[in-house]
């Protein structure tokens, strides 16, 4: 089996197109048993288009990555591992227009059963690429190669085994003069020379534009990320503007340039530019990239998870399977970006690809094809457009938004001899710190199996967890996992097959396994996957060593995901490796406003001793366990709040975890370095994570609009920058919009089983002028009952005004089960002066049943128990005032 977790590559690619591409590149014929050792090396310059080398034979693997390969000298013959110095010359600028972007390389073995890893460096020793997964062939992308290179080639896992290699200088071609023109009822076809486009306008305002070099259009990513292919918009038409030919849809006018061949798409005036192809289609020979003019203040947004990154213009994004976890890491990347000026655009493919957000911007992908799906609107319409496309985020069980827990409890040789029943020990700690807790991966391993699995079920079950498993063995097993009681499932990198499309059938299948064999709602987690994952998992950041800057770059990754979609994107606690109390805290307190969380235990060395170091968050002791308690606390009451904006994003494709921009695209200031590490949770709360070793947060940005200090009530005026706010460890950053309306269960709430179903909280902030509405959404949180109708929506409108402030409560709109027939409700509301009476209903509330804290400026309000199918008004009336 794959120990990827021990074996982290930097960028590994495995261009599918690619290596079609390859595998019909003249080869080397294989080697016999006998063959010598591969020649010392190569140059692909002007004279030299390609090479292809052969291997010797190796009589089994390393079982390891290059540090199992002996030095060169040492190893002369290749006999352990294999290597190889490829040179390259190129003119200056050949790869700047380059739809490759480099040198492909590949090796290929000759019994696919075995596995070879690929891995290139620079002539001063630094790894520049790599593809080291169990893929056949291996192959990846040296980019903008230019001088000598050292390939090595590790037999991982071979049993008298060769494989060939195959480097080569990918030549271009550009699009021609228009040669043909026809077409109507939402689709066109166009010629140019060889090439053949089409364009087809699809319903919902979304334009599917193809061209291939080759004659004929073809489809190889089919129906695994576009399940179901929009309808043509039928209402269209097409015009000679001289220069062009003219299609008009409703929504747009696409541009067909004739001399030479382009495209430019403008609103429906026929003037407004939304994109324009500065030059014309240009492919190589694996690769086809699109060339657009930018604008002056255009930025770009996507590319799924890219590590500390959210804005990416003037910069280059990569979109390819990479093992690298770290900050610049993509191993959740999306072939999807999406445009300022109100355009998103998707390719529908597997294959690698590099978008350069400079001016122009280029974007292509490892594949001599183009088949790029284009959306219309502002940002939350091209996103909503995109994830309907590729799937919705999915609606997750309740459970799934509470803490989880992860570690190997049978045999762990970290931990000494232990079962798998030694879990529910784990979770003894969490009721006994009274520390919500939702889930528990008791296999999370390599080669750590189970045993007692009904029973670990049950008593999980018994502390109000359920029950989780690392898909190790494949997800085969699933149907009779799930029966005894699994209810959440891990994939990794080892175990869902070669290339980016397994990782998606893994997502999807792994989901499925789940409520084909339970009634409960598939909830999945991958730490690699590919356009159209947000609609089976969650995505996780990966595998990362704990220091101040993976706390930093974090922030960004996380928010920057939501732009593509994708509403669940998290990393675990603390990190995997390595443990210090502070920084856990630290990074603890801000992860309790994502929807989702882990802790990753069993793995780690402690900062300071190197001793090994759990990381359940009660380990640390006092101060840190009150600390941790307090925000796991927090994030359970927060659950209704994080329930609704789950089914939002089930509805929209908008996620909890938001960019300051995408909710104040009008401000600049939401794209600078300081807005950069922080996040809306929510359209309420602004999070400003301590991600330095201090006790000051400087340069947080609010906003307009008046923002309340969640902690001390201090209201602040934006748009402004706050320098030196007091962080002691105990305090985040945290403050609450103007108008905010936020549901939440008691306080002391530590499981959504236990939860008081028979009160509900609401922390109003009301705005000084007009009326702010929220709607509540409820349904049992763990069955798949809610889609077919089973849930309850709830409306709150709050308005204040010169008499003082009035709430409105509408009846509870639908049914589940275990839905109650009447709850009482606690109100805080923010701000303003101490009310002379408290209304409900036009009644006064007596005195024991409201207070008021002129040090927050918080009034508190306790309701009787009242019918959910009746509404209510709640009115806080001013000194003075007699309504």
């Amino acid at each position: 089996m794959r120990r990827l977790r021990h074996r982290v590559p930097w960028p590994a690619w495995t261009p599918l197109a690619l290596a079609s591409v390859l595998a019909g590149t003249a080869l080397a014929a294989p080697a016999p048993a006998h063959a010598a050792a591969p020649p010392a090396g190569a140059a692909l310059d002007p004279a030299h288009s390609s090479v292809s080398w052969q291997s010797p034979v190796y009589a089994k693997g390393t079982g390891g990555g290059p540090e199992k390969c002996p030095d060169a000298t040492s190893d002369p013959d290749g006999t352990v591992c294999a290597r190889f110095d490829l040179t390259v010359a190129v003119p200056d600028g050949y790869w700047d227009d380059n739809p490759e972007g480099g040198v492909p390389l590949s090796i290929r073995w000759e019994r696919p059963s075995d596995d070879f890893d690929l891995y290139v460096y620079d002539d001063h020793g630094k790894q520049v690429a790599s593809s080291a997964g169990t893929a056949d062939p291996e192959a990846t992308v040296i980019p903008r190669a230019s001088g000598t290179y050292h390939v090595l080639v590790v037999p991982y896992d071979v049993h008298d085994n060769s494989f060939t290699g195959t480097a080569y200088l990918p030549a271009t071609t550009d699009a021609g003069d228009l040669t043909s023109f026809s077409g109507g009822d939402g689709s066109y076809t166009i010629g140019a020379g060889q090439l053949t486009a089409r364009a087809d306008f699809l319903k919902g305002g979304q334009l599917r534009l193809q061209a291939d070099p080759s004659g004929s259009l073809s489809d190889p990513a089919g129906t695994a990320i576009v399940r179901r292919q929009p309808a043509l918009q039928r209402h269209t038409s097409s015009f000679d503007a001289g220069d062009y030919y003219g299609i008009r849809s409703p929504q747009a006018v696409l541009r067909v340039y004739k001399k030479p061949l382009r495209f430019g798409l403008y609103k429906p005036d026929n003037r407004t530019r939304i994109w324009q192809e500065d030059k014309p289609l240009r492919w190589s020979t694996g690769g086809m990239r699109q060339s657009l003019a930018r604008g002056a203040d255009e930025q770009f947004f996507g590319g799924g998870e890219q590590n500390g990154s959210l804005s990416h213009r003037d910069r280059t994004m990569y979109v390819a399977n990479s093992f690298d976890w770290n900050e610049g890491g993509y191993n959740n990347s999306q072939p999807f970006y999406l445009s300022s000026a109100g355009y998103g655009v998707f390719r529908n493919t597997f294959a690698p690809g590099v978008y350069t957000f400079g001016s122009p911007v280029t974007t292509g992908q490892q594949e001599r094809r183009l088949d790029a799906y284009y959306f219309l609107g502002d940002a939350k319409q091209v996103i909503g457009a995109y994830t309907t496309l590729v799937g919705k985020p999915f609606m997750p069980p309740v459970y799934g938004l509470e803490p989880g827990d992860s570690d190997c409890y049978l045999h762990n040789a970290n931990r000494d001899e232990r079962h798998t029943l030694d879990a529910l020990k784990i979770a003894d700690g969490y009721t006994e710190h009274q520390m919500p807790l939702g889930w528990m991966l008791v296999n999370d391993g390599y080669g750590c199996g189970y045993e007692n699995l009904e029973q670990t079920a049950k008593g999980l079950q018994d502390h109000h967890a359920q029950l989780g498993l690392w898909t190790q063995d494949g997800i085969d097993k699933l149907a009779d996992q799930v029966k005894a009681g699994q209810r959440v499932a891990k994939l990794d990198v080892a175990w869902v097959g070669n290339g980016y499309r397994f990782a998606l059938d893994a997502c999807d299948a792994a989901k499925k396994g789940i409520e084909d064999n339970s009634d409960a709602r598939g909830f999945v987690w991958l730490p690699v996957s590919w356009a159209g994952a947000q609609r089976c998992g969650v995505l996780w950041s990966g595998d990362q060593k704990l220091s101040w800057d993976y706390i930093r770059w974090q922030i960004p990754t996380y928010a920057g995901a939501t732009m593509s979609g994708i509403a669940y994107n998290t990393g675990d606690v603390g990190s995997i490796y390595r443990h210090d109390a502070e920084m856990y805290a630290r990074d603890l307190q801000w992860k309790a406003f994502l929807p989702a969380v882990m802790t990753m235990d069993g793995w780690a060395s402690d900062l300071t001793t190197g001793k090994p170091a759990d990381q359940q968050p009660w380990r640390d002791g006092e101060p840190y366990t009150s600390v941790n308690r307090k925000y796991l606390q927090l994030k359970e009451r927060l659950l209704p709040y994080m329930y609704t904006l789950s089914a939002q994003a089930a509805r929209t494709g908008v996620g909890a975890v938001r960019p300051l921009w995408l909710e104040y695209p009008d401000d600049p200031k939401t794209l600078g370095a300081q807005a950069k590490y922080e996040f809306l949770s929510g359209p309420d709360f602004l999070v400003a994570p301590v991600y330095e070793d201090s006790d000051t947060r400087d340069g947080i940005y609010l906003p307009k609009g008046t923002w309340t200090d969640y902690w001390t009530g201090r209201t602040y005026q934006g748009p402004t920058t706050l320098n030196g706010y007091h962080a002691p460890l105990d305090t985040l950053p945290l403050f609450v919009r103007e108008g905010a309306i936020v549901p939440m269960w008691p306080k002391g709430t530590t499981s959504w089983q236990t939860r008081d179903r028979h009160e509900l909280d609401w922390d109003l902030y009301p705005a000084a002028h007009g009326t702010s509405r929220y709607t509540l959404y409820e349904d049992d949180g763990v069955t798949r009952d809610f889609a077919k109708g089973a849930a309850a929506t709830q409306r709150v409108s709050v308005r204040g005004d010169a008499g003082g402030t009035a709430v409105r409560v509408g009846a509870s709109r639908g049914d589940y089960a275990g839905k109650v027939d009447a709850r009482a409700y606690r109100f805080t509301v923010h701000g303003g002066t101490a009310p002379a009476r408290v209304l409900l209903d036009g009644r006064p509330l007596p005195a024991g049943a409201w207070s008021y804290d002129a040090g927050t400026r918080v009034t508190t309000v306790s309701t009787p128990s009242l019918p959910l199918d009746r509404g209510f008004t709640l009115r806080l009336v001013d000194q003075g005032k007699h309504r």
